[in-house]
């Protein structure tokens, strides 16, 4: 395996905001920091802050950079709903002619709602309800994809109680570790994503059998922010002979390899996986099985694509650090909390200041809010603002109203123009469904 430093970059301060720049579609115009030719301060002062910020442009270049290095392999892109799930985000990937990868009902209605044709969306996810089993059957999606024996029995169930037919897909478990955070990491063996090995062939012929589904798609998806291709080589080489044997049983309605997502992008100093390097090192075996390669992808496309708009509320210093305290919390960017991710910032109008080892930290009422930590930073006052780079995936989505906070308005940036894609939260809207006053039922019992 190719060691931790190789996928690493030594880089001053200015080289890797340089390069994150570049990624995100960033410059600077004087002090004031601008993104797709649209200065970010004018944003923050129309619509608040926090706020989420996507730049379209980004988003169709890194489409095309993957889809460019898959040319003369038959593929297909679906992008990774969770990762981004916003309405304007999604209609950019219809747009291009991709494909949706849905984990929930929930992302199937949006799916739909953002236009992408039933046929063009794979529906995978660990813990199906038979809600959505059925949801997805009467849509007509593309593909559903199986985890499990006990859903298939579900799926048969509400394909023979609906008499609709369904292709269906294996999420294969390949036992491969790839160098992530543990949280994100889904293709070894002993966690709860894919049907292992051995029990792939029995649930295959179990689906070939059916006279109402049929097995085109083997898949796997080792895991995100992956920075080297050796454990997608190594999965793909397995799945090509678990395809080998599945077509000595007499399996021959295979269509698709799809070897999930997981492509890493720079956040700090990490070298991305470039398309092109990847796919040298998954090519041959693809090309090996005839068959048409799905990828999955979420963070790739969207990941530099984002950012996150903060103001500073006060600073104070306490216990030998200086703390930032800014209007952004956990509730609005969990990465870093969550998972330890370490996310550039910068002044959105820079002042020249002197920078200050600092701990940036939210509003929200647990110690473990913050967004960075022994973090060097221009001496930032209150009311300046600071924009969260790499935000683009894993953001919003996991985002919470906590401390009942509202959560951020999004807003696109595409050709010099901006466009609030999704109001900011307010506070009625969180309890619209609640009352103080219950209806109470009881169990009619004596």
């Amino acid at each position: 395996m190719v060691s931790t430093a190789t996928r690493h970059a030594a880089l001053s301060t200015e080289e890797r905001q340089a390069a994150l720049f570049a990624d995100a579609g960033l410059s600077r115009r004087g002090a004031t920091l601008r993104v797709g030719g649209v200065a970010l301060s004018a944003i923050a002062e129309a619509t608040g802050t926090p706020v989420y910020i996507y730049n379209a442009e980004v988003i169709r270049r890194q489409y095309g950079v993957l889809d460019q290095a898959l040319a003369g392999v038959p593929h297909r892109i679906c992008f990774a709903v969770k990762a981004n799930s916003n309405l304007a985000v999604l209609r950019v990937f219809r747009d291009l002619g991709a494909g949706a990868d849905i984990v929930s009902g929930g992302e199937l209605s949006r799916a739909i709602a953002a236009g992408f044709p039933p046929q063009r969306i794979v529906f995978s996810g660990v813990g199906k309800s038979p809600a959505e089993l059925e949801q997805a059957l009467l849509a007509g999606v593309g593909h559903i994809h199986l985890e499990s024996s006990d859903e298939l029995d579900k799926l048969a169930a509400i394909a023979e109680r609906l008499g609709k037919g369904a292709a269906v897909g294996i999420r294969v478990n390949p036992d491969v570790t790839a160098e992530t955070h543990p949280y994100i990491a889904t293709g070894q063996g002993g966690i709860k994503f894919g049907v292992p090995f051995d029990q792939v062939m029995p649930l295959a012929l179990r689906v070939h059998a059916h006279p109402l589904l049929t097995l085109d798609s083997i898949a796997m998806h080792i895991g995100s922010q992956i920075l080297d291709p050796a454990p997608y080589r190594e999965g793909l080489g397995k799945l090509a002979g678990l395809v080998a044997e599945l077509r000595k049983a007499g399996i021959d309605t295979i269509r698709n390899l799809d070897i999930g997502g997981g492509l890493g992008i720079r956040y700090k100093d990490e070298i991305p996986l470039d398309p092109v390097r990847f796919l040298a090192a998954v090519r041959p075996l693809a090309e090996e099985t005839g068959l048409t390669l799905v990828m999955e992808p979420g963070r790739f496309l969207v990941g530099s694509a984002g950012l996150l708009l903060t103001t500073v509320l006060s600073r104070k210093h306490s216990g030998g650090k200086e703390l930032v305290l800014v209007d952004a919390g956990m509730n609005d960017l969990v990465r870093p909390s969550h998972y330890m991710a370490w996310h550039e910032m910068v002044e959105l109008e820079a002042a020249g200041r002197p920078d200050v080892a600092v701990d940036v930290v939210g509003p929200v009422c647990e110690t473990g809010d913050f967004l960075a930590r022994d973090r060097t930073l221009p001496g930032v006052v209150a009311g300046e603002r600071l924009a969260v780079l790499g935000a683009g995936a894993y953001g919003f989505v996991m985002a919470s109203s906590y401390n009942s906070r509202t959560r951020p308005a999004e807003v696109l940036v595409d050709g010099g123009r901006w466009a609030v894609v999704r109001p900011r939260e307010r506070v009625a809207d969180l309890y619209a469904g609640e009352t103080p006053e219950p209806r109470w039922e009881t169990n009619g019992g004596g």
